[in-house]
């Protein structure tokens, strides 16, 4: 497990490239055989990836409680489990969640002896799950992609049309603050959230997938006056503290997991900025 310290807008102005993505990027969550765990600093946000092959992964072989100060993983927090890969199972005591690519769990607080499967199909299991303090137990709940919420947003003419999905959100289940969903851009566009935005109430992190080979991302962060960039390959993240922009270009479209931690969980709470207005 890799802690990741929070880092402050005004030093983050002096940051070079390496410094910039040695505090925000992820480079290498996934890795077959293997459950790699970060937790940021940022709103106590803890990323994990999970990518059985032969045997099961069990979660708690990754976590190192003493740097959550409770007996188990989930004792105070809830996390939500998104399959990235081929059909598997996610098994938490004696409940089996099977998923489908690009199906969703929701374990809340409690859960504990959280086991991730090989896939039953050809492609390759790829977990990717969010997990953030909770204060109530919810339920545990699959969300499958045809039940998520569907939100189309952009159009072809500003190069951003793509279709917004809501997995666990206040309209499809209660949660005590974790928000996650997944954002497809349509292909000939590249352009998500702009123009950009802010919300000081909640940071956000962001797995980018769907890259294909020689293609990037250009995730865009700072505040709205001192913008930076990350370039960013497939099955990387972006943590983006409550106090930069989220934008990203792409080469070509592309797709992300989005999840959100903080004081709220209503989607529209966003400080927009004109575009000209950014530096």
């Amino acid at each position: 497990m890799i802690i990741r310290q929070a880092s402050n807008m005004e030093d983050a102005k002096q940051y070079d490239t390496d410094r910039l993505r040695q505090e925000f990027l992820i480079e290498s969550l996934f890795q077959s055989g293997t459950t790699n765990v970060i937790y940021s600093h940022i709103d106590r946000i803890v990323a994990v990836g999970a990518c059985p092959t032969t045997e099961p992964l069990a979660l708690a072989s990754a976590i190192d409680n003493k740097a959550f100060g409770t007996d188990f993983f989930l004792q105070r927090r809830e996390i939500g489990i998104v399959n990235l890969g081929g059909k598997a199972e996610v098994t938490c005591g004696n409940e089996t969640y099977i998923l489908d690519h690009l199906d969703c769990v929701y374990l809340g607080q409690g859960s504990d002896n959280i086991h991730f499967h090989p896939s039953t199909t050809e492609n390759k299991a790829q977990f990717y799950a969010l997990s953030t303090p909770a204060h109530h137990s919810y339920p545990n709940k699959i969300i499958t992609k045809d039940q998520a919420n569907k939100i189309s947003l952009g159009s072809d003419e500003m190069a951003n049309q793509r279709l917004l999905t809501q997995y666990i959100h206040p309209d499809i289940l209660q949660t005590c603050q974790l928000c996650m969903g997944i954002t497809h851009l349509s292909p000939g566009s590249v352009w998500n959230t702009m123009p950009a935005h802010t919300h000081e109430r909640r940071m956000e992190i962001y797995c980018y997938f769907n890259i294909k080979p020689q293609q990037a991302v250009f995730h865009m962060m700072g505040e709205p006056t001192q913008t930076r960039h990350i370039i960013v390959q497939n099955n990387q993240l972006v943590l983006s503290p409550s106090w930069s922009i989220h934008s990203g270009c792409g080469t070509q479209n592309y797709s992300f997991v989005w999840g959100m931690a903080g004081e709220n969980q209503t989607f529209d709470d966003m400080d927009f900025v004109e575009t000209s207005n950014l530096r």
